[in-house]
């Protein structure tokens, strides 16, 4: 396992924890994710910001704020351990940047009225694409998912080859 303290003292890490969901409206978690595929990530990362803090209104211009630029570079920071640890990384970055690709997030906040499913998923894939060193427009298909996890709050993503013909 590897952690990473972000600088409000959360910590982010690698290694996918479960908890039982505890409201029956959401739906129950599937398995983890495979640890073993040799063309996958799979990651566990921070709930991103809000998408009202996401951007910033700078003399007319739409622009990623203070908030969202952290949240990008601890995300890099969390992919790049994650590739460090991978002892399969080149064959893997070369499937990643010629497949079209699938991504699927499962975002576990800490209320179920309190956020959008969403309202993450541009700077979270944003963020993992950079990472990676991969064009997030290779994305064809996305899954997001919606669960709470009062103790945990976090987002769990799986970016894969699309299984498109």
């Amino acid at each position: 396992m590897t952690s990473y303290r972000s600088p409000d003292k959360k910590v982010a890490t690698l290694r996918i924890a479960r908890k039982a969901s505890p409201t029956s409206l959401m739906p129950p978690s599937p398995p983890p994710y495979p640890q073993t595929e040799i063309h996958a990530v799979a990651l566990t990362l921070p709930v991103p910001p809000s998408i009202n803090h996401q951007y910033a209104t700078v003399n007319g211009r739409r622009l990623i704020s203070s908030a969202g630029r952290a949240y990008k570079a601890q995300v890099g920071q969390l992919v790049w351990l994650k590739l460090a640890q991978t002892t399969h990384r080149a064959s893997l970055l070369a499937r990643l940047q010629s497949d079209w690709l699938a991504l699927s997030i499962r975002f576990y906040f800490t209320s179920a009225l309190r956020r959008d499913v969403d309202g993450g998923l541009k700077i979270a894939q944003d963020a993992l694409c950079e990472g990676l060193g991969i064009n997030d427009n290779r994305i064809v298909e996305t899954h997001l998912y919606k669960h709470i996890d009062r103790d945990n709050p976090r987002i769990e993503v799986q970016l894969m080859p699309a299984s498109i013909s």
